[in-house]
This record gives C-alpha cells, structure tokens and sequence, in this order.
C-alpha cells in the first residue's frame, strides 16, 4: 500500500470510534458508477464508511480492477476515510485478499458449517490476518434470503445465540461478529411478518460488552424505488420489503457498530436503466445512465448516513484516528 497516495484503515480503527454512537455503512461495490457514487455520497455527508468487495464482485470485475478502480476513485477523495473490506469470503479467498496488501478488512463467512469448523476455520484466518494488521469479522447464525451466491431459504434461518456468540468471539479473536436477528438477504425481508429481535441483539450485547456487532441484510427496500422500477418494466413483488428507517438507530446504543447495504443499491441501479431505456428506447450512450446513477446513488447514501448516525463524523474520527495514522 505504499504506492498508494490515500491509506485505508482496518475496521477495527473506525469502530473504536462509532461503537455506540453510530454505525458506518458498509456498501457492496462491482464497478465504477458504484464506487464513484458511492465516494461522492460520503463526501457529501462528511461520513466515514466501509468500501465492501463481495467474493462474487471480484469474479465479475477481476479483483486487480476493482481494486485500481477503488484507488483511484480514493486518490479524488483525499479526504475520505473507509476501511476496504472483503465480504462473505470463503477460506481461500480471504487469504488471498489478506496477502493482497489492499484489503483492511475480511470477513470469513463459515457460519454455514457446525460451530466447531467455523470457529476453527475462523481462527486461521485470524491468525494470518494478524500478522498484517487485516481486521476480520465472522457470521454466527443464519440469515435467510438471497445475496450473489448466498442462498438460504428462510426455514432454514436461525437467530445468533448469545452464549454461543461469547464463547465463539473468544476462541477465535476475530474483529467483529455479524448476528442473525431477523434481517434477512435480498429485496424480501421479514417474512411471514417476521421482524426485528431487539432483544435478542441485546442479550448478545450483554454477553459482549462493548463489542462490535455487525446486521448483514440491512437494506430498506423503500416503497418509490419498487413502484418505480415496475412502472418501468420490472416485476418486483408486492411483498418486497425491508429493514424500516426508523428501525437503524435503535440498533446502535445495543452494540450494532456496521451496517451492511447491498439491495438498496440494486434498486437504484435497476430503477435508473430501466427508466432511461423506456424512456429513451433509441439510446445508446449508456453514460448518459450511467451518470444518472451516480448522482442518484450518492443521493442515497447521503441520506443513509444520516439515518445511521455517520453523517458529519468525519472530522471527528480524523482526530481520534489521527495517533494511529500519523
């Protein structure tokens, strides 16, 4: 990272400062417009934030892509501060985004095997991770929905047990703990009227004071975008929902410290270009969309951020970051 003119910092720098009086917004990434609108967002809103890679992305785009593209984008925001993150990486694939010397941060998802292999697999990972100065995060329970290659129908969900969260966090080291409470993948959360468990969230928190949490499958689904991307030719169900606004900032005094935001974007992005190409059926500058988008996805994100607490904070966590960077 030394050629790089901009320094992302580990998650663990930035949760040390949010814990407990806002979250940062992770957003998943697999181009340009989305990088780009995603940086001018933050600036807009003057927030820290956490850049996420998925192991699906990498594939589309090519890792070494992505990864010049992010840095780039980084050196026309010199004031920015994020953490790079890989999401829901397998074993191998954190490795090599822990050697690759770009990624801050990792997060092994094994929650999928028993909890003896996930803590092992887990701690590997650790393990190397450590010597590099990589924070990571793991999953325990089980979220339903569907995400790139995540499939997991919601009979088969489970919520994160607090005594289980304790003793995993303390056999493997990790960084952070993404928790099942209720959230689920993709555009149709809380099903069967399901919602939220607050309290489940705080039983873990008592098990693990102070401890970073994170709530995977946190996109809102707002109503507009659904309306408008059927109106335009999509066939989102009725049924599409997701996580409510006001919901956010109750999650944060109960240890919730990173919010990952992945639907919302493909709303956005899906609503655009259908709109456009409607609209413009003879088109093909797809810049023309492309731009749009952009501008469209950063609106969000700046909205996002207020609702998570980050918006203004970014003077505020220069300063604290500011003995571990200098």
């Amino acid at each position: 990272m030394d050629k790089d003119k901009h320094v992302f910092v580990p998650s663990s720098q930035l949760f040390k400062a949010a814990y407990g009086r806002f979250a940062l917004g992770a957003y998943s990434v697999n181009n340009m417009e989305q990088i780009l609108g995603l940086m001018q967002g933050n600036a807009q809103a003057q927030a820290p934030f956490i850049l996420a890679i998925s192991r699906k992305a990498r594939a589309y785009a090519g890792p070494h892509t992505l990864d010049s593209i992010v840095r780039l984008a980084a050196d026309a925001y010199p004031e920015a501060i994020l953490a790079v993150h890989l999401d829901h990486g397998d074993e191998v694939t954190c490795y090599n985004a822990i050697e690759s010397g770009f990624y801050t941060s990792v997060m092994i998802d094994a929650s999928h095997y028993p909890f003896e292999e996930n803590v092992a697999i887990t701690r590997r990972i650790v393990e190397r991770a450590r010597e590099l100065g990589v924070s990571v995060e793991a999953e325990l329970g089980t979220l339903g929905g569907v995400e790139d290659d995540i499939r997991v129908d919601e009979n088969h969900a489970h919520l994160t047990d607090p005594a289980q969260a304790a003793e995993f966090v303390a056999r493997t080291g990790i960084t952070s703990l993404a928790v099942a409470i209720g959230t689920s993948h993709g555009p149709y959360k809380f099903a069967a009227n399901q919602g939220l468990h607050l309290e489940r969230l705080a039983a873990i928190q008592d098990r693990l004071p102070g401890f970073p949490l994170v709530l995977h499958g946190a996109s809102c689904v707002p109503e507009e975008e659904v309306v408008r991307i059927n109106a335009a030719g999509g066939a989102l169900a009725e049924t599409a929902q997701g996580l409510s606004e006001a919901d956010i900032p109750r999650t944060v005094p109960l240890g919730i410290t990173k919010i990952n935001i992945d639907t919302d974007c493909r709303l956005v992005w899906m609503r655009v270009h259908r709109e456009f190409f409607r609209d413009h059926p003879a088109g093909l500058d797809f810049r023309e969309p492309g731009q749009t988008f952009m501008q469209a996805y950063a609106e969000l994100v700046a909205r996002r951020s207020t609702v998570l607490g980050s918006a203004g904070q970014l003077a505020a966590v220069r300063a604290a970051l500011a003995p571990a960077t200098e």
